[in-house]
């Protein structure tokens, strides 16, 4: 993310990385591999959750008042044959953790995941604490893994002073690296498929044309056809069957040349606008608080600014003084800013032009807002 104050230098940047309009030459389409453009269905990672208990900790753990802490503890002593009455329990060494996974695709039994723990009670610090085996299942609520460890606490930069950073951990959050172990495989038989289904990350006609395209040109068949603007479905050539690994392997490198979409990325909260170089702002104008913008072939004439409010007499007491006050603050409003470019500008140099005026992102988000709803914006504005 970028802001405001460098967007001039960014502008060169990204019209040498491809944010553009439809019209440009062919030399200056990107080439994209198609493991960047799409996902194959199928291969997908799964995500995994459970309930476990942290013990071990050093009074900073959850509070007797925390009812399903203590009711937890009882079960799990009860499971290894010991009884106790849960109202003798004390829970200030133990915390209720809440653990998650993201077991990855083609995952196999025996192999290591990280795994978050999060306190889910009032737990003051879980760092140090160890995690009691704990089942993690899928969606479906079978079980997937087991998950056991040491947790140590998460750390987040936060903003200091003068612009630096500085690192402050998480009590109530962390991780144990390899803390969980697989113990059921999702089954496929991957190598045997006879049908590839391709999902675009963004749909759009024309991605999905070229990439079928690409991907007839590269295997010399007539195998992949376009379902929609986001999918694409692929036969298995003869050649390949039984070696759909050597399929995708050929296909994910494949280079789809391809045209970017114009584009101006917009974020209200920082402030921070990204923008092609050459999306192109057609005739319109705009009046923005003391700001006029004309956009057209023919310039618009400069508007001298007001003369400067000349400062009253001292006047006596009484509403002399609320007079004189009104005089200075009119003397101290600013000049009416007008700025006429040509038609067919682009918005990095609309920008420049602003720029060079003193706005601020705010006042420039704005005017880009005003100007795609007046239509007269070549590009797809995405405020986030």
């Amino acid at each position: 993310m970028i802001k405001f104050g460098y967007l001039s230098a960014l502008f060169a940047v990204l019209h040498l990385a491809g944010f553009c309009t439809a019209a440009v030459p062919d030399d200056r389409k990107v080439e994209t591999p198609l493991k960047h453009l799409a996902s194959l269905q199928g291969v997908r990672s799964n995500q995994l959750t459970g309930v476990g208990i942290v013990v071990g900790l050093n009074g900073t753990g959850d509070k007797d008042q925390t009812k399903f802490t203590v009711q937890a503890l009882s079960n799990y002593f009860s499971s290894q044959g010991i009884n106790v009455d849960p109202s003798q329990v004390k829970v200030k060494n133990v915390a209720m953790v809440l653990v998650t996974a993201e077991m990855p695709a083609f995952a196999r039994a025996g192999q290591k995941i990280d795994i978050k723990v999060s306190s889910t009670g009032d737990a003051k610090n879980i760092d140090g604490g160890t995690l009691i085996m704990t089942p993690l299942v899928a969606n479906n609520n079978q079980r997937m893994a087991s998950a056991q460890g040491q947790v140590v606490v998460s750390a987040a930069a936060v903003p200091g002073r003068q612009g630096t950073s500085i690192v402050k951990k998480i009590p109530t959050e962390g991780r144990i690296q390899g803390g969980a172990t697989i113990e059921r495989e999702v089954q496929s038989d991957f190598s045997n498929l006879v049908r590839l289904r391709y999902s675009l990350v963004e749909d759009d006609f024309t991605t999905a044309v070229l990439v079928t395209d690409a991907i007839n040109e590269e295997l010399g068949e007539l195998v992949a056809k376009a379902i929609d603007p986001r999918t694409i479905d692929v036969t298995v050539p003869k050649r390949f069957m039984g070696n759909t690994v050597g399929l995708v392997a050929r296909l994910e490198n494949l280079s789809v040349k391809l045209q970017p979409k114009a584009r101006i990325v917009v974020n209200e909260k920082t402030g921070t606008v990204v923008m092609g170089a050459d999306v192109r702002v057609n005739a319109v104008s705009i009046v923005h608080g003391n700001m006029t913008i004309q956009v057209s072939s023919d310039p618009l004439p400069v508007i001298p600014a007001p003369p400067p409010v000349e400062a009253a007499p001292a006047p006596p007491a009484g509403r002399g003084q609320a007079r004189a006050a009104a005089g200075r603050n009119a003397a101290a409003e600013p000049a009416h800013k007008n700025l006429s470019v040509e038609q067919g500008v682009t918005v990095g140099q609309l920008a420049e032009s602003l720029n060079a005026m003193n706005i601020t992102p705010t006042d420039l988000i704005a005017i880009l807002q005003a100007i795609k709803d007046a239509g007269a914006l070549s590009a797809e504005l995405k405020v986030i």
